[in-house]
């Protein structure tokens, strides 16, 4: 079959690229929505409907000498393009894990362990192509799919830097190859940070499991972030942090449940099986410290926790997951 002609493409993804926006909208809100249920942390989550001229770019793009998307509006994939930005490899993992679990995944390209594989320093950063549609013959369509980048803050920050001078500057060719020895020694240095960022935070997460609990503040009858984060770092030692707004956000959920202090939860948690609760809940993905302690309350109060009211926006998923627990 014969390329699409490029300029008929770019019209006719010009014509479309108004619907498409309010579809990259739409799949932020979804994307936040599925993280902070399952409690994993993250920095952002942005998103966006491919610009017309980027569009007309790529469609032109060529490849040992062949174009490179003989239908650009087929083979371009990125139209709605989503980006999450972690802290550390693991939640790219993590986040990879549970998008895979509620979403259905068309591709999955690891570019930082392709990179790896070439014995090279670069690019890094997970692409996902996932559908709304579920079954086994998907097929891409720009409504109904879209590209989610996941990377880590520092991934992030080379990826933009080099794609800011690559394709934004004006490099001289006599520059050109101390140009890339300086972006690989670059990309090696960012990725040695990243393991030392991920040290770092098994460290604490380690320390916060055995270590003292951090003193309260006496003007506020809640339990704060940070002894709530001590707390569940210890009894969840398997699970990863959340957002520190989810912390807060339970905390309110504790005092609506009258418990103010580290003992009277506790006390609420101490006959709930952890490790069941878990079990029935079949996560095929690691979920957050947050949300296990979600699952445990839910667990352990039952109805009345769907009445609270920091748990007025999620009534309805919280009772699917207490059918789940109770084997309904």
């Amino acid at each position: 079959m014969s390329p699409v002609d490029i300029e008929e493409a770019v019209r006719r993804y010009a014509a479309s690229w108004p619907s498409l926006v309010p579809v990259a909208d739409a799949f932020v809100t979804t994307v936040t929505g599925i993280l902070d249920d399952a409690g994993i942390n993250y920095l952002t989550v942005t998103g966006r409907a491919k610009a017309v001229a980027s569009f007309a770019a790529k469609a032109a793009r060529e490849r040992d000498g062949a174009r490179a998307h003989p239908d650009p509006m087929r083979d371009i994939t990125d139209q709605v393009g989503v980006r999450v930005i972690t802290y550390v490899r693991s939640d790219v993992d993590a986040v990879a894990e549970l998008l895979a679990d509620q979403l259905t995944v068309l591709d999955d390209r690891d570019m930082g362990r392709e990179t790896a594989r070439a014995g090279r320093f670069g690019y890094a950063s997970r692409h996902l192509l996932v559908s709304l549609d579920s079954g086994e013959h998907t097929a891409y369509e720009p409504t109904r799919c879209a590209s989610i980048q996941l990377r880590t803050v520092l991934q992030h920050a080379w990826a933009e830097f080099e794609h800011e001078i690559r394709y934004k500057g004006t490099v001289p060719t006599e520059y050109a190859s101390d140009l890339d020895r300086r972006f690989t020694l670059a990309a090696g240095l960012l990725e040695l940070a990243d393991r030392e960022f991920s040290t770092i935070r098994d460290t604490i997460a380690a320390e916060l499991g055995g270590g003292e609990t951090p003193e309260a503040d006496e003007r506020d009858p809640r339990i704060s972030a940070q002894e709530l984060t001590t707390f569940l770092a210890g009894r969840y030692a398997s699970a990863g942090w959340s957002r520190t707004e989810h912390y807060e956000w339970l905390s309110g959920l504790l005092l609506e449940l009258g418990i103010t202090s580290l003992d009277e939860l506790s006390a609420t948690l101490r006959d709930i099986d952890t490790v069941g609760v878990t079990e029935r809940m079949d996560y095929r993905y690691p979920a957050g410290a947050v949300r296990r302690l979600d699952d445990d309350l839910l667990a352990k109060v039952g109805e009345p926790y769907l009445q609270l009211h920091g748990n007025a926006h999620r009534v309805e998923g919280l009772r699917a997951r207490l059918a789940k627990l109770r084997g309904e």
